[in-house]
Formats: structure tokens, sequence, C-alpha cells
């Protein structure tokens, strides 16, 4: 079963996929900004049935004009079968797109880190076949935020680092540093990192300092805490659960916000490819609220040469 914890370490780039440029940029290794990032189909399955799924798929369009995917994978422990896997999701997503794949893996503790980190070869030891090489980050390179400034200045960052140094003795510190950093971006935003902190940290010791701290202002937060306050509220009586109500509204917010910037991706990647998209097409796109439509016709915009036939896929 996937945790709390897993969803959270990919999820970040999904929030903010600039996050992993930045990161890389902090450790000398030249990754250029993105210009432009579309969430990507996690389904690799095949045919025969046996379901293979990428934790985050991204691409990213970079600034002096290279493209590449990049697959996010959240490791919380060794795993033998791992790099099988991994080694398969690079294959097929060079065969399927055509675009160079690259393996981000994020741990939370330094050993798994440094497993994840082996470069595997895959064949006879006489002819070596494949290589897999995946880039990592944990406790031994995601930088430690203790400060307040530098942590308001990169929330997506800050919280990264909150996730991965959760058994840090200095965890307390960094959990402080973010709480206050929250406290300088709009609600919405706040409250999606928060959870995202909360999940990240799972059953770890930090999770209860963080409660603790969320406690003075859980206006935006909904996670376990939230949980525990919403029954409380609904004792003290109505005005509570009104205030509860309206953060639910928030939550069907952002569900509509992803519907609406999945859209945008769709008709970006069209336009970058040259093809023509009448209004029509354009008007059933934004219009669409189906997150799963919406993943399908996406996939379908890297490949199509008539924007009618995004629809296709969705009508068989």
């Amino acid at each position: 079963m996937v945790s709390s914890s897993h969803e959270a370490m990919h999820r970040i780039f999904q929030e903010d996929p600039g996050v992993f440029a930045r990161t890389f940029r902090t450790l000398g290794l030249p990754f250029p900004e993105p210009v432009a990032v579309s969430l990507m189909p996690t389904d690799l399955t095949e045919i025969q049935p046996l379901e293979r799924r990428v934790d985050t798929l991204l691409r990213i369009d970079a600034a002096e004009g290279e493209s590449y995917l990049l697959a996010v994978e959240a490791q919380g422990k060794k795993d033998r079968g791992k790099p099988g896997s991994w080694a398969y999701y690079m294959a097929h997503l060079y065969a399927k797109y055509r675009l160079p794949p690259l393996l981000l893996v994020t741990c939370q503790d330094s050993s798994t880190a440094e497993w994840a980190a082996e470069t595997v070869v895959i064949g006879p030891a006489a002819w070596p076949t494949l290589s897999l090489r995946p880039l990592v980050l944990g406790p031994h390179n995601v930088p430690v935020f203790t400060d307040v400034d530098a942590a308001a200045r990169d929330i997506p960052l800050a919280t990264l680092s909150a996730i991965t140094h959760g058994k840090n003795p200095n965890a307390g510190a960094i959990l402080k540093a973010l709480a206050a950093a929250l406290q300088t971006v709009d609600e919405d935003t706040a409250m999606i990192f928060a959870e995202l902190t909360e999940l990240g940290l799972g059953s770890a010791p930090a999770a209860q300092i963080w409660r603790d701290l969320m406690a003075v202002d859980l206006s935006f937060f909904r996670s376990e805490t939230s949980q525990r306050l919403r029954s409380e509220a609904k004792a003290i009586g109505r005005a509570e659960g009104q205030a509860i109500g309206r953060v639910e509204g928030r939550v069907e917010g952002r569900a509509e916000g992803r519907a609406e910037g999945r859209a945008e991706d769709i008709l970006r990647i069209l336009s970058k490819r040259g093809v023509e998209v009448s209004e029509q097409v354009r008007r059933r796109v934004v219009s669409c609220s189906d997150l799963d439509v919406l993943s399908a016709w996406l996939d379908q915009s890297l490949t199509v040469e008539a924007a009618e036939d995004l629809f296709g896929a969705t009508e068989a």
C-alpha cells in the first residue's frame, strides 16, 4: 500500500516543478530553469495485464530549447526489484515519447539514498547492455533550511527539505522555519505545503512537532490534525462547521484549478508543435473538468497531426 509519506515526496514536484532545477543548481549540476512544464500521464502499462505506474511524470521544456521527461519516484526503503522497474520506465518512456528521460529518486534516509544512487548495469558481464543512473535527492544533498527568510524565498524547496530531514536531530528548527515562512504566503499555497509536510513526515517523531506548530493557525490545514479539529468543530456548533465548509470549498477549487492547468498544457503543447486549434476544440478542452479525460488528451496532444484527433481515445 502506498503511504502518505511516499505521496508527498513526489507531489512537491507537481506543485512546483522548478524545484528540481533549483535543487540541483545548489549541487552544481547544470540543469537549466524550465520555461514550460507539462504534467504527463503516469500510467506506463502495456497491453499485457501488468500494471506499471511511475509516481510523477513531467515534460520539461528548458530555456536552451532542450526538452526532456522527468520521472519522479519516491523510495522509502531498499527494494531489489526497483532497479528493474526503473529501467523499464526509462526505456518505455523513450520509446513512447522519443524524448530523453531522466529518473529522479527522492529518499528520506541516507542509506536508502546511497543505495538508490548506485549505477545499475543490466546485461552480461562481458557485454553490459543497459546502464541505469538515477539522480537522487535525500538528506545527504538537500539543503537544510533553518532561516525563515531563506525558507520564505523558496517554499517548495523548504518543504522538501523539511520532509527529507524529518529524522534529523535538528528537525524542530527546520520545521519552525518552514512554519514561519508559510505565514508569508497566501492561504491556499500555505494549505498545500502544510499538508504535504505532514503527509511527508508520516510517522516520524517530527510529525508531532509539525502538528504542534500548526495548532497555532489551522485555518488552512487539512490533514490528520484538521480531521481531528473537524470532529471537535461539530461539537462546538454551526459557526465552526461553516468555517470548515469554506476550507472544503477551497479544496474543490484546487481540483478545478488542476483541470484548468491541464487544459492549458494541452493547448500549449499543440501550439508549440504548430498544430492549429479551432475555437470548437479549444472550448471543448477548457470546459472539461474530468482529469482522467484531460490526461488522455494530454497524451494525444504530443503526437496528433490534427487537433480534432485529440478526442479519438476517449470516444472509442
